[in-house]
């Protein structure tokens, strides 16, 4: 988690990393340099090495930040005491919602160009995401809705890696489906492999409702 970061950042950093964000989840992170950044922020490129270094710094500071939101806004779903398919749902919503604003070359970019942040990225995403979802996994068998005889620590490291398949433009060709359908696709997949009977008859409840 990377909240201890945030802590001591000032408002206006804060304020500049999350306006470059903007600007690399509409255009990419290859496509523009510092120039466009700061002219896209309508500050100074002075103005906006004073807060980092070079482009890598940025674009670590902007993953940080995209990071510590995607985790506040998914503890606030958890504190919303939702059953365990409800929760799925609302992650996957909040996912699906993020996807939708990501250009595609975002992920291509970052492992290209900026590989130590993309290693550091996928490291916490992935203790985060294992953390989320064995959660919601033990919940769930609790509550009924998934089945009895999950092994949930190979459900939630299937779950992880399948998550890393959807970002792949090497594995799934991109043509077919953006990132935010592929990442529905497969949670219809997810949900029905570990829903129980009482489950199964609930999502055809909620998906007749919505």
């Amino acid at each position: 988690m990377l909240n201890v970061y945030f802590c001591t950042v000032e408002e206006k950093e804060k304020e500049i990393i999350l306006a470059a964000s903007e600007v690399f989840m509409r255009l990419g992170i290859k496509s523009v340099n510092m120039d466009d950044i700061s002219r896209q922020l309508g500050i100074s490129k002075k103005t906006l090495y004073k807060y980092v270094s070079d482009k890598n710094d940025l674009v670590k500071k902007v993953v940080q930040i995209m990071m510590d939101m995607e985790d506040e806004a998914i503890l606030e779903i958890q504190s919303q005491n939702l059953n365990a398919i409800e929760e799925n749902l609302e992650i996957m919503k909040y996912i699906v919602g993020m996807l939708n604003n990501l250009h595609p070359s975002v992920m291509f970019d970052m492992e290209k160009y900026h590989p130590t942040v993309m290693k550091e990225m996928t490291n916490c995403r992935h203790s985060a995401i294992t953390t989320c979802i064995l959660s919601n996994l033990d919940r769930g068998v609790e509550e009924g809705y998934y089945r009895e005889n999950l092994d949930t620590n190979i459900i939630s490291q299937i779950y992880l890696h399948s998550t890393d398949v959807i970002l792949d433009d090497s594995i799934i060709n991109s043509s077919k489906l953006d990132f935010s359908e592929r990442f529905k696709e497969f949670f219809r997949y997810h949900i029905r492999g570990i829903a129980s009977e009482k489950g199964i008859a609930y999502l055809k409840e909620k998906f007749k409702k919505n």
